[in-house]
């Protein structure tokens, strides 16, 4: 019984890596039978083989100015956290002069980090503007 106690967590996902892959390749009858045709007798035909561009961007700007904003949306959630983290360390400083200096240097490498983020985004609207007016 002290063995089992032990070792449960093992036991557990010992059985998970073993049962886990019958449930999940398990296919189940959905009742439609695979079509009936001659595929492989005639060539496929242009219509049928089209790729499609996942990103939709037909240019080299359209292409930078989707990652751009992209980068932003990511990057403006992971800034605002940063700043609720930095007052977090400001409120448990509670006077100590080292964690202070901790908490400031935090907050001004946070800001230092949205400037970054929004003068590039800036930056690349402003380029794109003025390409797209010549």
């Amino acid at each position: 019984m002290n063995y089992l106690k032990k070792n449960l967590l093992n036991i557990v996902l010992i059985m998970f890596m073993l049962f886990l892959p019958l449930i999940s390749f398990g296919q189940t009858d959905t009742g439609t039978k695979p079509p009936t045709s001659d595929i492989g007798t005639q060539p496929p035909s242009s219509e049928s083989l089209k790729l499609v561009n996942p990103i939709e961007s037909k240019t080299l700007t359209q292409l930078i100015e989707k990652v751009l904003v992209g980068i932003v949306k990511l990057g403006m959630p992971i800034i605002v956290l940063a700043i609720i983290y930095s007052g977090f360390l400001f409120v448990a400083a509670q006077g100590n002069s080292e964690k202070l200096d901790e908490a400031k240097r935090s907050l001004i490498y946070t800001l230092i980090g949205a400037a970054i983020l929004l003068g590039s985004w800036g930056l690349a609207q402003l380029i794109t503007d003025t390409v797209k007016a010549l």
